[in-house]
């Protein structure tokens, strides 16, 4: 029996596609070992990775050290903290809850680019954003610095990640409206419920002069001022006159010393106690942890309840807040359940 030329090339290529076969499904071989180390979830790929900074994956979309610790230190801004201020513990827990949003914005990414021409940004809106962007830093030069570490080098760059910022927020407003709506009936409920805590709080209308004993002996401001009282109470010198003269609060030395209508919450403590209980029009002195103060309080107005038409713009707004609240928390939750086969957490450092 002879063999033909093309008996022998599919005998060859038979040979071929069964080597390969078994090499890729039956005896893990060369072949399979190298596709392997090429995909993303391998060990070789997970250390390339980590060596680059890479801390967690969504999609295959990187998520490195440097972001996380820009959103953490960001998150500690908006509460007027920093890092320094917190232990070792305080911080990694910021450093998770950071990717943690991190991860939750890829995911939304993802979700809403479908719907992005609807969701669409005007040039007006990305102003504004850029604006109050740099408003976080002290200087151009250091929010391009913070920029260049996450790869924004231009400010074209810039508008279409602050775009895309502002088109997810759409999408989620979208997704939460109907959960969010007050109706009138709740509000109303809510405000019986609350009424005694909304009623307008106690004020009184005071005006002072202030010796500060941080860099003067306090029998030395002490003196300054029971001087001053003498001569007010002789109708020497007005209020205003002395305070021109003697007061070291910038703020109300310019008005005469006034300091307007105030309820205790506005006040620090070791000066609203002893001021809400002076007694109308009568001259005294209060010692803070600040100083001396020469107060006269001038004015009283009781605690007196507000009615439900008079509450109901900020019972709505806060009711809407909490519903607000609870649903982005409820809509990433879902978000992140759709996606948990996306996202892979690479650093040991972020995992329970």
């Amino acid at each position: 029996m002879r063999l033909t030329t093309s008996t022998l090339r599919i005998g060859f290529y038979t040979a071929i596609l069964l080597y390969l076969a078994g090499d890729l499904f039956v005896f893990s071989g060369p072949l399979r070992q190298w596709m392997r180390r090429g995909l993303p979830d391998s060990p070789q790929s997970i250390a390339k990775a980590t060596e680059k900074g890479v801390v967690a994956r969504v999609a295959n979309r990187p998520i490195l050290a440097s972001q996380v610790e820009r959103a953490a230190k960001e998150r500690l801004w908006l509460r007027g903290l920093t890092m320094d201020s917190l232990t070792a513990v305080q911080q990694q827990d910021e450093r998770k809850a950071a990717l943690g949003e991190l991860i939750d914005h890829e995911l939304l990414r993802a979700a809403s680019k479908e719907e992005a021409a609807a969701l669409a940004v005007s040039d007006a809106e990305l102003n504004d954003a850029v604006k109050r962007l740099a408003s976080r830093f002290e200087s151009p030069e250091e929010m391009r610095a913070q920029l260049a570490t996450e790869s924004i080098g231009s400010d074209k760059e810039l508008r279409l990640r602050l775009g895309a910022r502002l088109q997810q927020q759409r999408f989620i407003e979208g997704r939460i409206a109907p959960k969010i709506r007050v109706s009138e009936h709740e509000a109303r409920a809510w405000f019986d419920a609350h009424a005694a805590e909304l009623a307008r709080p106690e004020r009184i209308e005071a005006q002072q002069v202030f010796v500060s004993t941080l860099q003067r002996d306090a029998a030395e401001a002490r003196a300054l001022l029971e001087k001053a009282l003498g001569e007010l109470t002789a109708k020497q010198k007005d209020f205003a006159a002395i305070a021109a003269e003697l007061s070291e609060d910038p703020r109300s030395k310019v008005d005469g010393g006034k300091l307007g209508w105030m309820t205790r919450d506005r006040l620090p403590g070791d000066f609203a106690a002893p001021v809400f209980a002076l007694p109308l029009n009568r001259p005294t002195l209060v010692r803070t942890k600040l100083g001396w103060h020469l107060v006269e309080v001038t004015g009283r107005k009781p605690s007196e309840p507000r009615n439900f038409d008079e509450a109901k713009a900020e019972v709505t707004a806060a009711l809407e807040a909490v519903k607000r609240r609870d649903a982005v928390r409820e809509f990433r939750k879902t978000l992140r359940e759709a996606g948990r086969s996306s996202i892979e957490v690479l650093d040991d450092l972020f995992t329970e």
